[in-house]
């Protein structure tokens, strides 16, 4: 996978068709959750047509819990690495917009810079908590309304996914936010924590916008196959700390492993060997570019 800057010109290069144009195929599309480099570069190789960077993932691979302490400048480092590294669209999941209206506006200008295709707000109170926990909090949909509003006045070509937890309250209460958040301008709606088909199937049939469902795992939704959700009428499927939970069992295995015995060895079948591990990030790419760099002429 070749880097952004590696295609010869000061501009970014040229994105795969953004989540607008996923949502048009009449299909539902899996968004691999990718929080660094070398994840995003590996579901990129995989084939996956989208990526979600999810703040639950971002804070787990900064060893902080997801209780709203991420920046805007820890999560604008984080995008800009997984879009340089997969050149796919990137759903970026911003909590709360880090602030009110002002602060979403410079939030979008932000990550417009960098190539994100998508932007996640949701309507919880700062701090704002796992969206499958209990005793969350949620703002008044005329203050969702007003960042989401902000949100698309500052947007170029970015869309808006606006995110609701008010289903703890009532599907009534999550549906009506739901449109309202159509109105003021959200491009995919993301009605979260969903506990049983009969909701899903409603908020299909009531909220006329593209949908994202998440498929993350130990929470409050049933897993459902990519398939059913089509079925369902779902455009986007997230899968957002599946791939950390993974990696982080295995390398709590292999470092215990490694503590008790003293010896790597025994997990070497588990391990992309040397030329793998290269081929995966570009480094013969790299190599050739700078060998083009060093070729000198001499004056005469």
């Amino acid at each position: 996978m070749t880097a952004q800057w590696l295609n010869g010109t000061n501009q970014p290069a040229t994105l795969s068709p953004g989540i607008k144009a996923l949502c048009e195929t009449g299909r539902a599309t899996a968004v691999a959750g990718a929080w660094d480099g070398i994840s995003a570069s590996l579901a990129a190789q995989a084939g996956f047509k989208a990526l979600y960077l999810s703040g639950a993932a971002l804070s787990a691979s900064m060893a902080l819990p997801d209780l709203g302490l991420l920046t805007l400048d820890d999560v604008w480092r984080a995008a800009r690495t997984v879009v340089r590294a997969s050149n796919l669209p990137v759903i970026v999941d911003c909590d709360t917009g880090f602030g009110e209206a002002l602060n979403v506006m410079r939030l979008i200008k932000e990550m417009e810079s960098i190539g994100v295709s998508c932007l996640q707000i949701e309507d919880q109170q700062f701090p704002k908590k796992c969206g499958h926990l209990n005793d969350k909090k949620v703002v008044t949909a005329e203050d969702m309304c007003r960042k989401i509003s902000a949100a698309k006045h500052a947007a170029d070509k970015l869309s808006i996914c606006a995110r609701t937890d008010a289903a703890f309250i009532s599907m009534d209460e999550a549906i009506e936010r739901a449109n309202l958040y159509v109105e003021a301008g959200a491009d995919v709606i993301f009605v979260e924590a969903l506990t049983n088909l009969d909701d899903i199937k409603r908020v299909r049939a009531e909220v006329k916008a593209p949908l994202l469902a998440n498929m993350t795992e130990f929470g409050r939704t049933p897993q459902i196959p990519l398939k059913d959700w089509e079925e369902y009428g779902y455009e986007l499927v997230i899968y957002p700390v599946s791939a950390l939970r993974v990696g982080a069992r295995a390398i709590e295995n292999f470092y215990r492993s490694l503590a008790d015995n003293g010896d790597a060895s025994p997990h070497i079948p588990e391990m992309m060997t040397r030329a793998e591990l290269y081929e995966r990030i570009g480094y013969f790419e790299y190599e050739k570019l700078d060998e083009q760099i060093i070729q000198t002429v001499l004056p005469k």
